[in-house]
Formats: C-alpha cells, structure tokens, sequence
C-alpha cells in the first residue's frame, strides 16, 4: 500500500481546502486511515481518523467544525475538508493508514500507523 496526498497550497485565512489521500493496492476497506498535521517546530498532531468501511469518523475536539473527513471506497480516497483556515492551520499535512481487521475502529495516534504518505504542505496567510 502507498499513500500520496494533494490538495494543499497557500491560501488566505477564511479560504477552504479539500485535501485528498488516494491509496495504492487492493483491500481499501482492510485499512483505517488518519490525518495528522505538523507545524514547523511543533510535534506531528492528529486531525481525524475514519474508519475502514468509513461507517465511524473521529475528528480532534479542537477542530471540530471546521475539519471535516469522508472517505470514497470506489475511488480509494480519503478527503480531509478543512474550512475557517486560519494561519495557525499552517503545516505539512499527512495522511497515514493501517491495515486492520477491524473494519469500524477509528485509531488516533501516530504510533497506530504504519504507513505513511510523504505530505502536503498548506500555508494559511493572514
């Protein structure tokens, strides 16, 4: 499985981003998959998470609202919606996935990952 996420760019506070992870290989409904950001400086940090056959979705308590993840089985992509940017939104955005025989558990940590697309960075002026 290989991850490659799209989507990102610079934008003004206020503008909204469709960010887009497309997975390689067979068995897209065997893999969860999350959505992490990392600032320059700062720890890699999780956004949302949904669930292989997409019935569950997690988004951080904090970003809710204007973090919005679905996830297109027939297309094998999984969007992250993001509206309200803001500049502390800036960041290289990353998507990740496991494959899981849990098919509804979402996984919201870093270390639940183990593949790793190479990231999408979203500059956010003001």
């Amino acid at each position: 499985v290989q991850l490659a996420e799209s989507g990102g760019g610079l934008v003004q506070a206020g503008d909204s981003l469709r960010l887009s992870c497309v997975a390689s290989g067979p068995l897209f409904s065997a893999l969860a998959i999350g959505w992490f950001r990392q600032a320059p400086g700062k720890d890699r940090e999780f956004v949302a998470a949904v669930s292989g056959n997409g019935d569950n979705t997690y988004e951080q308590a904090s970003m809710k609202g204007r973090f919005t993840i679905s996830r297109d089985g027939a297309s094998k992509i999984v969007y992250l919606q993001i509206d309200g940017l803001r500049p502390d939104d800036t960041a290289v955005y990353y998507c990740a996935a496991r494959e899981t025989y849990y098919r509804n558990q979402v996984y919201l940590t870093a270390d639940d990952y183990d593949i790793w697309g190479q990231g999408t960075q979203v500059t956010v002026s003001s």
